[in-house]
């Protein structure tokens, strides 16, 4: 898709521009939603049925159920399948950095007009607008800005959308992403209704017992590769059938995997069995930012941040592993 073109405006003007000079829009995020992708799916849809527009959601059955961590989220409006008049809305795709991460050929047809808004360094820029602003903690920081020029009040429902986008992208405020503008926003929206307490308690306390049997089979299983480089863990259809849990489940064991001791890059691998087109799926973690793991995600069609990123694929255990290991080694022994 080409960029439609507005001498003497900013990608974030632009878009405001096209926002308020259009009616009908679909939103949507990235396959594999993390809170981020859902806390501004979210809090877009609220900000534009605030200023009258017509708004629907978009996420594919396949997404569902959603990682326990973000079933509270009030998405009971989202649309399994794309409504009858698509071509007659503008379609905007948050937290996506290619649109290949949002397989659905309809939002992606020639004649739907696409603004692309993203903070992914990575991002292919395949919108009409495209305002990818990498320097930003999240997606969710960005809808907060567009909702400042808009003039639209943070409502509740808002804040504690976009909280949530906030909070997960920025690893509890403590990633390298965080900066004073992160906490100022925060603040912003905890004035606005934001229940923080609630929030986390929803995000990280409500732990099923089935997910922590999960997280100790993976940890039972941690593997060094790359002279001990590369930690990884492998959850196998076994380890869900073992521990009652399923693949949903696997929300934030990577981050445990990051924080062992002298890893450069995390590795989580596990069976997507009949929930995805591919077999499995990867996420990866780089611990001291010396290693892009977007870049090795990208090599196989997926993406993500230099230090947070993952993909699918249909490749065997062992092939999938010597491809991480080599992707690593490459990086950090050019």
């Amino acid at each position: 898709m080409s960029e439609t073109t507005d001498i003497g405006a900013t990608a974030i003007e632009r878009v405001v521009g096209e926002i308020r000079s259009r009616e009908r829009f679909i939103l949507t995020a990235h396959e594999g939603p993390d809170g981020d992708a859902l806390g501004s799916l979210l809090g877009m849809h609220h900000l534009l049925k605030q200023l009258g527009k017509d708004s629907v959601m978009f996420l594919a059955s396949k997404e569902f159920p959603l990682p326990i961590e973000y079933r509270f989220l009030p998405l009971e409006e989202v649309f399994h399948e794309a409504p009858a008049d698509m071509a007659d809305r503008t379609a905007i795709f948050l937290d996506c950095g290619n649109i290949d991460r949002m397989p659905v050929d309809s939002l992606a047809a020639e004649n739907v007009f696409t603004i692309n808004i993203d903070h992914h360094h990575d991002n292919t820029l395949f919108g009409d607008v495209n305002l990818v602003e990498v320097d930003a903690s999240s997606t969710a920081e960005i809808v907060y800005e567009l909702s400042v020029l808009l003039g639209a009040g943070i409502t509740p429902e808002m804040a504690s959308a976009l909280y949530v986008g906030l909070v997960t992208d920025t690893g509890k405020f403590m990633y390298e992403n965080t900066n004073a503008r992160t906490h100022r926003i925060a603040a912003d929206l905890i004035e606005a209704g934001v229940q923080v307490d609630e929030t986390y308690r929803r995000l990280y306390e409500h732990v099923p017992i089935e997910k922590l049997r999960l997280l100790s089979r993976a940890l039972e299983g941690i593997q060094y590769h790359c002279d001990d480089q590369l930690v990884l863990a492998y959850i196998a259809t076994a380890d869900y059938e073992a521990s009652g849990g399923s693949e949903e489940m696997t929300e934030g064991i990577i981050d445990h995997l990051r924080s062992v001791e002298g890893a450069r890059v995390a590795a989580l691998i596990r069976d997507l069995g009949d929930r995805g087109r591919a077999a499995r799926k990867v996420s990866l973690r780089s611990s001291d930012g010396e290693v892009d793991v977007s870049a090795i995600a990208r090599e196989r069609g997926g993406g993500g941040h230099k230090r947070a990123a993952g993909f699918s694929t249909d490749l065997e255990l062992e092939p999938l592993v010597s491809f991480l290991c080599g992707e690593v080694s490459r990086q950090l022994d050019p």
